[in-house]
């Protein structure tokens, strides 16, 4: 290490703990200007002197926490310039390569090198509380956020674009959570209330949890779990496989059931004009699928929903085992949740789907049913099914 750049690492380093540019530069023999432009070009952020100066390593009182210290901050320092890796760094002083990845991402100087104690005063400004919020800072990423979200976009999403297109740029990316936070808690107002309705829970306020330790068991406690569903339903390679769901309307308060067959995708609506309960959900699945010949019904697949809680009585009666899918992973019913996206065309969102009839219905199954699939080859299901009906 050259003279000069250490010359330069103890003025930064007296800048840190609070010492102006004069005095800096009178300790190491420099004149102010020195100082102020090593400051500048270097570090490339404004001195604060309500910043509480950085410690000093050698004193009694310099604990180490949690975060990196300065004189961990120092090894850092050293080891950069050694060129060593940071898998390297991170054995010198005990801490995970990725510790030392983070501090170097976040903390680099404007010239592109690392600065011990520039990086110890930016991380104490870091831990500043309270901080301003991401979105009140950054009016154009809040314009951003909205645009996108009047297009339906999801927090989530958003948060994941912003990083993808703003890698280095901090003020550019913002957690979902932060997201949520502007539009649900009180006093952030950092974008529109209506906001909220965009969501796809349409939700004006967050749901609590608490409520869930005040739940009744769960009735599918002895249920049959998709892992233990047979390996023909997963590579479609015998028909028979249905998998189910509601489709609800608005405000929950109707629905149509739908199965769809796995191999074929064809599939059949199950007609709910009053409610539906577990017990209507069974009656109307049993109904329609016992018109089925006994090898077109090998096994059923359904979310963990409480409209099948009848599970038991279908199994008897249709003599085909039910599954159901973990917690929270309709992706594992793959085939009925694209399918559903199709029959929203016809059931939108938000419709009373109570006024649909049985014959209704069943014409919305046949026009499906006759639609060309590129999935098949562009075969319609209805035909697909007829061919293995024909070879059987």
């Amino acid at each position: 290490m050259t003279y000069a750049v250490v010359v330069r690492d103890a003025a930064v380093l007296a800048v840190c703990r609070g010492f102006s540019f004069g005095d800096a530069a009178r300790a190491v023999g420099v004149s102010d200007r020195t100082v102020g432009v090593w400051w500048r070009d270097s570090i490339g952020m404004p001195v604060d002197r309500r910043q509480k100066p950085v410690s000093d390593p050698l004193r009694p009182d310099s604990v180490p926490g949690r975060g990196l210290t300065l004189e961990e901050r120092i090894e850092i320092q050293s080891g950069v310039r050694a060129g060593l890796s940071q898998r390297a760094i991170g054995r010198l002083i005990g801490r995970d390569q990725s510790v030392i990845s983070r501090e170097l991402g976040r903390h680099r100087g404007v010239d592109g090198g690392y600065h011990a104690a520039a990086a110890e005063l930016s991380a104490q400004r870091d831990r500043r509380r309270p901080k301003e919020f991401k979105l009140l800072a950054n009016p154009a990423l809040a314009a951003q956020v909205t645009e996108w979200m009047d297009d339906g976009w999801s927090p989530k999403l958003i948060a994941m674009i912003l990083e993808n297109d703003h890698p280095d740029d901090q003020t550019w990316q913002v957690s979902h959570e932060t997201i949520y936070q502007a539009l649900y808690v009180q006093g952030r107002g950092q974008l529109r209330q209506d906001l909220a309705r965009q969501l796809s829970t349409g939700r004006s306020s967050r749901k609590s949890r608490d409520g869930a330790a005040k739940r009744s068991p769960s009735p599918f406690k002895d249920a049959l779990k998709i892992s233990q569903r047979p390996a023909e339903a997963e590579d479609r390679a015998i028909p028979g496989h249905w998998e189910g769901d509601l489709i609800l309307g608005a405000g929950n308060r109707s629905a149509i059931g739908t199965l769809v067959e796995r191999t074929t995708r064809f599939t059949i609506l199950l007609h709910l004009p009053d409610c539906h309960t577990a017990d209507e959900v069974a009656r109307a699945m049993i109904s329609e699928m016992s018109k089925l010949p006994g090898h077109l019904r090998r096994s059923i697949t359904w979310d963990r929903g409480t409209e099948l809680a009848r599970y038991a009585d279908i199994q008897l009666d249709l003599q085909a085992p039910v599954y159901f899918c973990d917690p929270h992973s309709p992706w594992q019913r793959g085939t009925n949740e694209n399918t559903n996206r199709l029959l929203r065309h016809w059931f939108t969102k938000g419709s009373d789907l109570s006024t649909w009839t049985a014959e209704s219905i069943r014409s919305v199954a046949d026009k499906l049913n006759a639609r060309p699939r590129p999935t098949l080859e562009l075969r319609t299901p209805a035909q697909a099914l007829n061919e293995f009906l024909l070879a059987a």
